[in-house]
């Protein structure tokens, strides 16, 4: 018994002794367990990976100072940020000619201006060294990424909970938990069920209850999801499925580089055409184009809408598009979709981006910062649509549009007093090339359909582009960089909806503020347990 102990004991106090590391050494912990987290979450999808980065944090900052604290956050941030969203600066190099010089802001500024929520989380909840370390811990986690998606326009990409949305359907149920408390909801409870290991490190006895609670909380996202999971097995095939729809999504997978040339507009454009011409097993009642799908403004454009209509396909047709308005003040572009009718000399409606993307779609503060956009196209910057709103389509359900980015937002992708039948998100992913966004970009997706309850469709010009039932699953799919047509059914909404999309972030925020509490008494009461 004692020369087993004995190595255990040293272990522990190893362990433990990592808070007392200084300088370079610190730092460069910080950042390469920073690092490991991103592994959790797609393209990796080794979400155990969250344990040893997240444990690792918790001794790291057991009992150091303020400054200490918020320094080691920030690092912890700044690695996992850096190797999570590196391939931001991959639109770059697509005119690297114009934007070389932004390489740097791309590749660790961004990553540097994310990491100060993490300080701020790790400064206030990690640096405990009783039991209730890891209940702060998380509910600062949590705060911290409810602000970060929403401040300054909000960023709320690689959430944690995205580590569940795996393409091999082996966290299927646990990831339907998203229908009850949301992406963030789902994000503390896996940031709690990783960081509650520690308390087999830092306890003094009964150290089995951090593990064992841990264990208990994945049980439970399982067997939750099980239950929900119930309603989608009862249903036949035919049931699931809108009857009278059949979509038909357009994958033309051009690149970048080519996607505004001049010389290259006409050819894409007959691309597109051609795909949409292929023959069908069944006659698609709507036909999709990705975002931008065209380079010019579609409504405007009398010949291309002539040739749409001489193919004679008995389908209403979806397709991102510039828009130009003129206004009083001026014209007025915007980032769009316009519907048309088979014929496509009628516009059954329109949509405009209304979360644009900051540097790429409009330049703020351009009054100091006087620079281009990165987003190339026709006109000048683009105008923020209305909101998201439901159209309303002769022959097809209700649907929400979105485009781009507009679906990482969780709670913010349908009209609350309209709600869709489905959602439609038309996405250029091409700007990032073979990299981890667009298979990140494709794994929230997924989980918005089943916070919303809602089928999601997604049509990108380069990948992935698919048909998500309202349980995340997906019904058929495009690769990335695959030239194609995704040809598919539209599943059924739910049709009450989900707990989350009635409540919105009200879960979350019962959950943080019950946790705050138990880690107060906990704290007052210093148990060690």
């Amino acid at each position: 018994m004692t020369t087993v102990a004995r190595p255990i004991r040293s272990r522990r106090l190893a362990l433990l002794a990592l808070a007392d590391l200084v300088g370079w050494r610190r730092w460069l912990l910080a950042f390469a367990l920073g690092a490991l987290l991103t592994t959790a979450l797609p393209p990796v999808h080794l979400l155990p990976a969250a344990i040893p980065a997240l444990v690792g944090l918790l001794l790291l900052c057991r009992g150091v100072s303020l400054r200490r604290g918020l320094i080691t956050g920030w690092w912890f941030g700044f690695g996992h940020h850096t190797a999570g969203l590196y391939w931001i600066a991959n639109a770059l190099l697509v005119e690297v000619e114009r934007f070389w010089w932004l390489l740097p802001a791309a590749l660790f500024g961004l990553p540097a201006v994310l990491a100060v929520f993490t300080a701020l989380a790790v400064a206030v909840g990690a640096r405990r060294t009783d039991a209730s370390q890891p209940l702060l811990f998380t509910v600062a986690w949590t705060v911290a990424e409810l602000a970060r998606g929403t401040l300054f326009t909000g960023f709320p990409w690689n959430l944690l909970a995205y580590g569940w949305v795996d393409p091999w359907g082996l966290f299927t149920a646990p990831m339907q938990m998203a229908a009850v408390l949301g992406a963030y909801g789902l994000t503390l409870v896996t940031v709690l069920a990783a960081s509650l290991p520690v308390l087999a490190v830092t306890l003094e006895r009964r150290r089995w209850i951090g593990p064992m609670a841990a264990l208990g909380l994945v049980a439970a996202l399982f067997a939750g999801g099980a239950v929900r999971l119930t309603e989608a097995l009862s249903l036949h095939a035919w049931e699931a499925m809108v009857p009278g729809v059949w979509l038909r999504l357009v994958q033309p997978a051009i690149p970048q580089s080519l996607k505004w040339d001049q010389a290259a507009r006409v050819a894409n454009f007959r691309k597109h055409l051609e795909l949409s011409a292929q023959p069908a097993g069944i006659a698609p009642t709507a036909i999709l184009w990705a975002e931008t799908a065209t380079p010019f403004f579609l409504e405007h454009a009398a010949d291309a809408r002539a040739a749409l209509g001489a193919l004679n396909l008995e389908a209403v047709w979806l397709i991102g598009t510039p828009r130009l308005e003129v206004t009083p003040e001026g014209p007025r572009y915007g980032n769009g979709m316009v519907v048309l009718d088979a014929s496509a000399q009628s516009v059954l409606g329109t949509y405009d981006k209304a979360h644009l993307v900051p540097f790429g779609e409009y330049v703020p503060l351009r009054r100091w910062l006087p620079i281009e956009r990165i987003a190339g196209g026709t006109g000048g910057e683009f105008t923020p649509g209305p909101g998201p709103r439901s159209l309303r389509i002769a022959g097809l359900p209700a649907v929400g549009p979105l485009i781009c980015y507009e679906v990482i937002f969780p709670g913010a992708v349908v009209d609350r007093r309209d709600r869709p039948d489905w959602l439609l998100n038309l996405t250029n992913d091409a700007w990032y090339g073979y990299s981890a966004g667009p298979f990140q970009h494709w794994a929230i997706s997924r989980l918005r359909a089943i916070e919303e309850g809602l089928p999601l469709v997604r049509v990108a010009n380069t990948g992935i582009s698919g048909i998500i039932d309202p349980f995340g699953r997906v019904v058929a799919s495009l690769s990335l960089e695959e030239e194609g047509v995704v040809d598919g059914p539209l599943p059924r909404a739910i049709p009450v909806g989900t707990l989350y999309s009635r409540l919105n972030q009200l879960p979350v925020s019962g959950l943080v503020v019950g946790l705050f509490l138990v880690s107060v008494l906990l704290h007052r009461r210093k148990v060690h347990v």
